[in-house]
């Protein structure tokens, strides 16, 4: 099931203040993620929301790919008490048509630098790159290889070309590889790492963040400093932060949640009361970002998506949960158990039928590590981490008990 969600979020932080090792009790930034097309819907949710929130996202929109719009809304936003981050979309040098100029970053990454002098510590950054994990377990790989099989036999090296012949000649056979070893190494080496608009953040010192709905141990060491685990559609809330706070924990990283959609229709946001509960959890499970994804804009609504039971639930989260609790320890936030699955193991999870690395069925590991997981998440929740066997990042002294995926619980 492939989350549709378009949050693009790559995270460029100028001062890093905070650590994974004192997440637990450091300031929580809740918001709100505007998609809209112009400055004035811009402002009428910031003004909707600035007493109850103290971070704005400007989303990949018109907005963002207009300089004196992004300048004229990100003015607004901190002068309403508000922290930002800002989307100028996937990064493409190739884009020639004018409706797709802005992909050529003109003046997005001078941006950056006076943004640094403008705002400071204000300025969180700037999302980019959508869903890599999710795109490589849901990716129609079958049909690509089908439809590009002409560019394996091209004369010389195309951009990713070692890269797919070695893939497809594995994926032709229908047999699954010995070890995943090099599926891991071609998604964070030569995917991640070589994507050419992450490349340009981190060589401008910037640290970066993206959502994802799956791999997020992999999205890590392919170079992101932050992930938000996707809340939509029918997928385990428990098990994504699991996956996203072991990651996190372990590597000495930050990760956040955004609520996304449940449906693929009206009115796609979960109701008020849920997006309520889904925030708190992740609150007490340590999380440093918390947001809503606000698109599309529905008739008759001014404001995007959100209705006032999500508005509603968002201000009952500022004053119930993250404003009495400033300074606090959270309460499921704090390392406990730790289940650990094989290195270099990129099954999806949602399902026991799940691909692994998105190009072969399950094996004969599948059954256990989902048993196990079931059993563990039932009955530790929260406090549960799930990390993978990886020599870089020792357990040894972060957990009061271990698992492995094939012992029993």
């Amino acid at each position: 099931m492939t989350i549709i969600v378009s949050v693009t979020l790559v995270f460029f932080l100028f001062t890093q203040t905070l650590s994974i090792k004192n997440a637990e009790s450091a300031p929580v930034y809740v918001g709100v993620a505007f998609q809209g097309s112009n400055v004035a819907e811009a402002k009428l949710l910031i003004d909707r929301v600035k007493d109850y929130t103290n971070l704005f996202v400007l989303g990949s929109s018109p907005v963002s790919r207009n300089e004196t719009a992004t300048n004229e809304v990100a003015s607004y936003a901190i002068a309403k008490g508000l922290n930002l981050m800002v989307n100028f979309g996937y990064y493409d040098p190739h884009a020639l048509s004018p409706e797709d100029s802005w992909r050529n970053w003109t003046w997005q990454l001078p941006w950056l630098d006076t943004a640094k002098q403008k705002w400071g510590s204000r300025f969180f950054g700037v999302y980019y790159d959508d869903e890599p994990g999710g795109m490589q377990i849901d990716y129609d790989w079958a049909g690509f290889f089908k439809n590009y099989s002409w560019y394996f036999n091209l004369p010389g090296e195309g951009p990713l070309k070692g890269i797919y012949e070695k893939i497809h000649e594995a994926n032709a056979t229908g047999l699954l590889p010995a070890d995943y070893d090099l599926e891991a190494h071609y998604y964070v080496d030569d995917i991640l790492k070589e994507n050419q608009g992450h490349t340009l953040l981190k060589d401008a010192g910037a640290m970066t963040l993206t959502s994802d709905y799956s791999l997020y141990w992999f999205d890590y060491l392919g170079g992101y400093d932050s992930m938000l685990a996707q809340f939509g559609w029918d997928h385990s809330i428990v098990q994504d932060i699991a996956l996203v706070k072991g990651a996190a924990r372990l590597q000495d990283k930050l990760w956040g949640a955004i609520v996304t959609w449940k449906y693929d229709k009206p009115p796609y946001l979960d109701s008020g009361e849920e997006i309520y509960n889904q925030m708190v959890q992740a609150y007490q499970a340590g999380a440093s970002y918390i947001m809503i994804f606000n698109y599309p804009k529905l008739d008759g609504n001014d404001y995007g998506v959100m209705q006032d039971e999500h508005f509603a639930a968002l201000e009952k989260f500022w004053d119930v949960v993250v404003q009495p609790n400033v300074g606090h320890a959270r309460e499921f936030g704090k390392p406990d158990v730790a289940l650990v699955l094989p290195r270099n193991y990129g099954w999806g999870m949602r399902a026991s039928s799940d691909k692994i690395w998105g190009m072969w069925g399950p094996d004969e590991k599948s059954p256990q590590i989902w048993d196990i997981s079931r059993k563990l998440l039932s009955q530790y929740g929260l406090r549960l981490d799930i990390v993978y066997d990886d020599p870089a990042f020792p357990l040894a002294g972060r957990y009061n008990r271990v698992y492995y995926w094939n012992e029993s619980a």
